[in-house]
């Protein structure tokens, strides 16, 4: 089966166009179901028929992964067969039935307006870190981006003199504004805090760590860990938190689903009606608490 998957991630790169995250998750999906069969003796994915697979669903059950992870699993195991059966010109599907749990769409955390003005605070800009850290965390706040794409920005992606980013994803790309304040701060850290963390060396992306290099996701989660702590903020704080608050912020401020959609990049509009849905509840908790006959 690794042939197969190789095979597989090699067809959603040269032909899908897909991002690197998307290949790396579909890889790690597909190894765990390959542990799965070996240990079934199941040598050739050529056996592997629809009650395996379910039993594969219900092993995955037992040892209590979330709903959402066994969700992604089933979704990948079923584009891989779905391959296999147009390469191999197979006549049954084994995965074609495969069902996934339902998922209880939560609230996800979001932080207030004056919160989120507090951690912007936080960074102090007397250095070149700090001057970077506010720049990145205005950007991201600012156009909602996920951290991965922010910290894959170059500098060709961002055009400061009429404020937009330019972010690919595979085959998609989408143009995002952000406004004056985020505008400031990047063009304070382009000013010179970029070229002292940059040194002797040569790069193209946008935010460097201390040594030059490209920022990694888990050393802006830190940052982002430390400024939350500096500032007071006592929920759980990741850099999805500021993502979620920007785009609850645009839509308790007036803004349309379709809009924020584009920017947010989802593909689904019903992923983003969640925001709609926390401001009709911000709207019915004030209705309760403020009219004379609730």
């Amino acid at each position: 089966m690794k042939c197969e998957i190789e095979e597989f991630i090699g067809y959603l790169h040269n032909t899908r166009g897909t991002s690197k995250n998307t290949e790396v998750s579909y890889e790690r999906d597909l190894k765990k179901l390959e542990r799965f069969l070996t240990e079934e003796k199941i040598e050739s994915v050529e056996q592997v028929n629809a009650t395996l697979l379910n039993s594969y669903v219900m092993y995955m059950e037992r040892k209590n992964f979330a709903a959402s992870s066994i969700s992604r699993s089933i979704a990948s195991i079923r584009a891989f067969f779905h391959f296999l059966c147009q390469t191999r010109s197979w006549k049954e599907n084994p995965a074609e039935h495969l069902k996934a749990p339902k998922i209880e769409k939560k609230m996800p955390g979001i932080l207030t307006i004056d919160e989120v003005d507090l951690l912007l605070k936080q960074p102090r800009e007397n250095t070149a870190k700090g001057i970077r850290d506010r720049a990145m965390l205005e950007l991201l706040y600012a156009t909602g981006i996920r951290v991965s794409e922010l910290i894959s920005l170059t500098l060709k992606d961002i055009n400061l003199k009429l404020g937009y980013i330019t972010c690919s994803s595979g085959e998609k790309e989408r143009v995002i504004p952000f406004g004056s304040a985020a505008k400031r701060s990047v063009e304070h850290y382009m000013e010179g805090a970029r070229a002292e963390l940059l040194g002797s060396q040569e790069s193209e992306m946008l935010f460097l760590n201390c040594s030059g290099k490209s920022m990694s996701r888990q050393g802006f989660w830190k940052v982002l860990k430390s400024y939350a702590e500096a500032a007071g903020i006592q929920q759980d704080i990741t850099p999805h938190t500021l993502r979620h608050s920007f785009a609850a912020h645009l839509v308790q401020n007036g803004a349309d689903l379709k809009s924020v959609q584009e920017m947010m990049g989802h593909s689904d509009i019903s992923t983003t009606q969640i925001y709609m849905n926390m401001n009709m509840n911000k709207i019915r908790d004030v209705y309760m608490k403020a009219h004379p006959r609730r």
